[in-house]
């Protein structure tokens, strides 16, 4: 059985995550989770925070019982948090998987640019944003160091309070909306 991959798409809106993510899926024969799909079929024009964490919670279950399985996952979410990231490294090597991870940056201004073609071009996938929101998330995303994007950085011990990453995990993600 060959070794599995979970790739990580690391980045803020309208950065080239989604394309990306499409490109690995065909190439690697990775399951693509993308949340924005699912919070668009599920909620339309609403983009709820209280559901956000719940459907990547759920998604990321999918996408570690796939990795279980033996077949490649890419993960479509900005996943801007370190312990984010930390957490889906240590389950994907628990289960022996391989991860890449990939980040996308780009200017405010082509950011910009972007997200308004995407409105233009295909508004019923995503969500109006003004340039303070994307100012805001710009300045709170934490941007990958050089080894946790070659993986040659070891995976850092959970935050306090948090026995394993696992339960952080679960408090990250919760299963259900409260």
């Amino acid at each position: 059985m060959r070794q599995p991959t979970l790739f990580l798409t690391v980045g803020l809106p309208c950065t080239g995550k989604t394309t990306a993510a499409r490109r690995i899926e065909t190439e690697q024969k990775a399951l693509r989770l993308t949340k924005d799909e699912w919070v668009k079929a599920l909620y339309g024009h609403e983009n709820p925070p209280s559901a956000q964490d719940v459907i990547e919670g759920r998604l990321i279950d999918v996408g570690l019982r796939v990795l279980e399985l033996g077949n490649n996952v890419v993960i479509d979410y900005g996943l801007w948090g370190r312990d984010e990231r930390s957490a889906l490294r240590q389950a994907a090597a628990d289960l022996g998987a391989k991860v890449e991870m990939l980040y996308f940056e780009l200017s405010p201004p082509e950011q910009r640019r972007r997200l308004d073609q995407r409105h233009a071009e295909a508004p019923h996938t995503t969500w109006p944003m003004s340039d303070e929101e994307l100012a805001e998330w710009a300045a709170s995303i934490d941007v990958p160091t050089p080894g946790e994007l070659d993986g040659s950085e070891p995976i850092h011990d959970p935050p306090g309070g948090f026995a394993t990453w696992e339960e952080w995990r679960r408090h990250r993600w919760p299963p259900s909306v409260s």
